[in-house]
């Protein structure tokens, strides 16, 4: 990749091949400009966080995903919303993503926010969860555009796949947005 390409992190807070949050980020690869590559990373291997575990070095699934976001331009974070927030497995990501702390990879890093849920509200309360704590450890989180998805039911296949083209053309936005904010961000480091 030359240096005006962006790697794109993708990591979806559930662990359901069929979510519609992972159908949001499969969207977000097929819209991603030239120059943008997303790489979606599995969730499915990660412990619950456990500071005993880290104390003699991460474990391989943890030590992966600490890699792969320090070496990511960007994150985009696609989250369902469980019992009104961020669901625990997305939380437990990030808590080990965190570490070691204060030196690590989501320090200083570009992120954009997506949902979707079956609920009308999409996940409005989720993201703004996962915005205070990325805000707190030192992410530049996108302010907007918003792309909260409500009655997701209606817009994805039962595959999971989105279907909705007012939905596809949001992500499209959000993204162009990221690789936006990314570069301007890299501009003035």
């Amino acid at each position: 990749m030359n240096e005006n390409s962006i790697r794109i992190l993708g990591i979806a807070g559930s662990l359901r091949q069929r979510s519609f949050n992972r159908g949001l980020l499969r969207a977000a690869q097929e819209v991603a400009p030239g120059g943008v590559e997303i790489d979606v990373f599995d969730l499915n291997d990660i412990p619950l966080y456990n500071e005993d575990l880290d104390a003699a070095g991460p474990l391989q699934p943890v030590a992966a995903l600490q890699t792969a976001v320090r070496d990511a331009d960007a994150l985009l974070v696609a989250t369902p919303e469980y019992n009104t927030s961020m669901s625990g497995v997305l939380k437990n990501a990030i808590d080990w993503a965190s570490q070691p702390f204060p030196d690590h990879g989501l320090l200083d890093k570009p992120v954009a926010l997506m949902g979707a849920s079956p609920g009308r509200f999409g996940t409005a309360r989720a993201q703004g969860d996962v915005r205070s704590v990325l805000t707190a450890l030192g992410c530049y989180v996108l302010p907007k555009p918003v792309l909260q998805v409500g009655a997701a039911g209606e817009k994805f296949s039962a595959a999971g796949d989105l279907e909705d083209e007012t939905v596809r053309q949001k992500v499209e936005e959000l993204l162009e947005t990221l690789v936006k904010w990314t570069r301007m961000l890299r501009a003035g480091q």
